[in-house]
């Protein structure tokens, strides 16, 4: 989720007149956020207008200890009654992200990766008999285990291509997103690819697996048939 920065002019004048607003924001610019968070509360309770804006965001992003959309959404609005344009650009972000959960929430939880292994991407496991006795049977199962072998191939490219799969997130819902669910929707997206990759990797040495005792026991079978020809000749 973008985050809206405040650009704090401090100014550097005598002790006798300080700049609370300024020192605030260099307490949160060291990530001292407990002395940040009541030094915010303080002049946001007193009605500035910029506190009340950096205390909405520190409630918004867990900095205050936890995230709090509800707090925060209500001091943006006091900021941005008084015209306060990050507050309200930060209003319409948290607007945005109730229109948009379903979409939020389908790439934390719900994405699967059909598209991966759909289409031109989609192996079916060729038939392989125990054994061929036949030229054209021969012909087809070989034919169709180097089908599904550049099939394979293929799938294989396109998954390492795509990976990341969080770069598949729309930018305009990757935005929306606060730390926490931007973390779990790589967790979840991450576990997706690892399970395809896992579930071709089965397939594939189950069926190379086949081929192999198909094509030992065929050629061992045109091998006996071929001296008993021989033999009769």
């Amino acid at each position: 989720m973008k985050r809206f920065l405040v650009v704090a002019s401090l100014l550097f004048c005598s002790v006798a007149h300080a700049d609370p607003l300024a020192d605030a924001h260099a307490l949160f610019a060291k990530k001292a956020y407990p002395e940040a968070l009541q030094a915010y509360t303080k002049l946001a309770n007193a009605g500035n207008v910029e506190a009340q804006q950096a205390l909405g965001q520190m409630y918004w992003y867990g900095e205050a200890g936890q995230v709090d959309e509800a707090k925060a959404r209500e001091l943006f609005k006091k900021a941005a009654a008084k015209g306060n344009k990050i507050a309200a650009a930060s209003l319409d972000v948290m607007d945005q992200r109730v229109k948009r959960r379903t979409e939020i929430d389908y790439w934390i939880r719900e994405y699967d990766g059909a598209e991966l292994k759909s289409g031109e991407f989609r192996c079916p496991a060729p038939r392989i008999p125990a054994m061929s006795k036949l030229n054209d049977e021969i012909d087809r199962v070989s034919g169709a285990v180097a089908t599904w072998q550049n099939c394979y191939n293929k799938f294989v490219t396109n998954l390492n291509a795509s990976s990341p799969l969080s770069k598949k997130i729309p930018a305009d819902i990757a935005k929306l997103m606060n730390k926490q669910e931007t973390d779990a929707a790589h967790a979840h997206l991450e576990r997706v690819r690892e399970n395809l990759a896992e579930e071709a990797k089965v397939s594939s040495k189950l069926i190379l697996a086949d081929f192999a005792a198909w094509r030992a026991a065929t050629e061992a079978y045109v091998s006996e048939h071929n001296a008993m020809i021989k033999q009769n000749k």
